[in-house]
């Protein structure tokens, strides 16, 4: 995971990365939280397991009160371990967690709600796996990759969540709370213990330690396919605040 390949850099810089192929013996531990996804949780699965890597997927039930325990049952394999929260405790709790049980060299987060292409990975994983890159963001707002058209104060927060998460880590990342966030396993052992965020506050958190670690971060523009609230979406405008206030914590805590 250390060795970095001329060749390679220099697609990076070209953004020319469709061709890569990563090793054939490499392991990917997918952390996928899920809260009352019984509609897509097994489609999430099943995209993920016909990615051509080798993958480790945790689903971390965060206290679904539908048929997700159900559907995961459905589902078991060599490749999937379930966790379960008795109540629901939060995306960051759910990570957290997941973190913990991940094995592969590198790891990755994928939402159950079918927004995020698991055929991005094999894109994302290539800077971490050549020695360019310690974590990789995918960024759904520098990319030509299909994108549904929704909300449009959604991006106007987004933009101010990311603005302000910059000017205090002093990173320039155009997508903060992207759900595609690839870390290498080492990455995760040293800034995990102190994760402490519940909710969607996590997002800044990680991003607020990666940062203190000095660990070196590239993005990759990615497709994204948005749900509407009717489809399920959770994040709320208290959430939002929320991550705000974590963003600043994290800055002085620090």
């Amino acid at each position: 995971m250390k060795r970095t390949q001329v060749g390679y850099t220099c697609r990076i810089m070209q953004g020319d990365l469709g061709d890569y192929r990563p090793p054939h013996d490499l392991k990917l531990s997918v952390v996928i939280p899920a809260y009352n996804e019984a509609r897509t949780l097994a489609e999430t699965v099943r995209r993920v397991r016909a990615v051509p890597l080798r993958t480790e997927i945790i689903v971390v039930d965060d206290g679904s009160t539908d048929a997700t325990p159900e559907i995961l049952r459905g589902l078991a394999g060599d490749d999937l371990i379930v966790l379960r929260h008795e109540r629901n405790q939060g995306k960051g709790a759910a990570l957290r967690n997941g973190f913990q049980r991940a094995s592969g060299a590198i790891v990755i987060i994928q939402d159950a709600d079918l927004e995020y292409d698991p055929r991005e990975y094999v894109r994302l994983i290539g800077p971490i796996v050549e020695g360019a890159a310690d974590v990789v963001y995918g960024s759904r707002f520098v990319s030509s990759s299909p994108h549904r058209v929704l909300y449009y104060w959604h991006r106007v927060a987004n933009s101010i969540v990311t603005t302000l998460s910059n000017i205090c880590t002093g990173l320039n990342l155009t997508d903060v709370e992207t759900c595609y966030k690839v870390f290498r396993r080492e990455v995760l052992a040293a800034i995990g213990p102190a994760l402490r965020e519940r909710g969607f506050g996590i997002d800044p958190e990680l991003t607020a330690k990666v940062t203190r670690g000095k660990y070196r971060v590239y993005e990759i523009g990615i497709s994204y396919f948005g749900r509407t609230y009717e489809e399920g979406k959770k994040i709320t405008f208290r959430d939002a605040l929320r991550v705000v206030w974590c963003i600043f914590r994290y800055w002085m805590r620090d």
